[in-house]
């Protein structure tokens, strides 16, 4: 069975210091997978501990199905929560541990031996690990002990289930698999899930549907091609991948960089000082005398499959993208071409921006 779980103006202070959580309100529908995306100290795994109820919140409401969730106690609550340090049970094996929930039930509702291990079975087939239910946690590497952990907060069959840096303690390899696992897996359970991260890349490719947190607060929650492609403000955009963040004064809709027009709004905004960020793979490198900016190579280093190029343009230093066979000496002229930007001014929300005509910026490479 899963749930709708809404959470609904909750806040949580610690002593006399700025809120952990600032009235956050969040509708996670059943059978959904949704993450908690922010970097520390933004609240999410305060969230996800109050949901668990293992905080108990200053102010506000827990809901599982319409129905008071905060009143329930922990063990009753129907929770199953994956802890990032795996928290076995390091003197039981691998079975001892799957079962542990199981065996821990109430008198009145604890199944037969024989259904404890026919459930222990099923799990650790479902998780792939049929053969390792004699071992012990010390005899597993790390993403088979996450797995067992997985298993175990499983076994309870929870209303909901709640994973906590789930994969922080893992090498990178171990990550990208154990990632692919876990959708797959959540697509076949349909539990209704929340799951914390930092990784951007993580909560991206697992989630239905991502929520941004800075400071104790929701700055957006969408799908992954909303947040990344659509952020609702400029710590969204700067916290969703890498991306130039380059501080700008607006002037009748053209973003300058000192002296330098870089970009032009696609709408009106405000004059004033803005923000202008661009993701590296948007912006586009052509030899000297074709159509973009003034720019030169400052310095490039090797960035996985690509090579990542640092370009000056004026007071403005942006970031691009190019194949790893390309070298470009620093020093070397380039025209630099704005192929997507996001302009944030004056506080305002978002808009597009476009290269700066000829006619607006004397720096244009033609």
């Amino acid at each position: 069975m899963t749930v709708a779980v809404t959470i609904d103006q909750v806040g949580k202070s610690f002593g006399t210091g700025p809120a952990a959580l600032d009235n956050v309100s969040l509708e996670v529908r059943p059978s959904e997978l949704v993450a908690l995306l922010g970097p520390s100290g933004s609240g999410k795994t305060t969230l996800l501990r109050i949901v668990a109820g293992l905080e108990q919140p200053s102010h506000g409401r827990v809901l599982f199905d319409g129905h008071d969730a905060l009143s329930v106690p922990v063990r009753r609550r129907g929770i199953g929560f994956v802890f990032q340090n795996y928290a076995l049970f390091r003197h039981m094996t691998v079975a001892e541990n799957v079962a542990f929930g199981l065996r821990s039930r109430p008198r009145a509702e604890l199944p037969t031996e024989t259904e404890i291990r026919s459930r222990v079975a099923d799990l650790l087939a479902l998780v792939q690990l049929e053969t390792y239910g004699g071992r012990f946690p010390a005899q597993l590497s790390g993403g088979q002990r996450q797995r067992v952990a997985l298993a175990r907060a499983l076994a309870i069959e929870p209303k909901v289930l709640l994973l906590d840096e789930p994969f922080g303690a893992l090498d990178a390899l171990v990550r990208k698999e154990l990632r692919k696992w876990l959708r797959e897996l959540h697509d076949r359970t349909g539990h209704t899930t929340l799951f914390v991260t930092h990784d951007q890349e993580e909560a991206l490719e697992l989630a239905d549907r991502v929520v941004v947190m800075g400071k104790g607060r929701i700055e957006q929650v969408g799908t992954p091609d909303d947040v990344y492609d659509r952020p609702a403000s400029a710590t969204v955009f700067g916290f969703m991948g890498e991306s130039s963040r380059i501080e700008v004064e607006v002037k009748d809709g053209v973003a300058h960089a000192g002296t330098t027009a870089i970009a032009a709004a696609t709408q009106p905004v405000p004059d004033g000082p803005g923000l202008l960020y661009v993701r590296p793979h948007d912006v586009s490198l052509g030899l000297p005398g074709t159509p973009g900016l003034k720019g030169e190579v400052r310095a490039f280093r090797r960035h996985g499959a690509i090579r990542r190029v640092e370009i000056g343009v004026g007071s403005a230093l942006f970031e691009a993208d190019i194949a790893p066979t390309v070298r470009v000496p620093i020093g070397e002229p380039v025209a630099v071409r704005l192929d997507r930007a996001r302009l944030f001014a004056s506080g305002g929300p978002g808009v597009d921006c476009r290269a700066p005509s000829a006619q607006q910026t004397g720096e244009y490479a033609i």
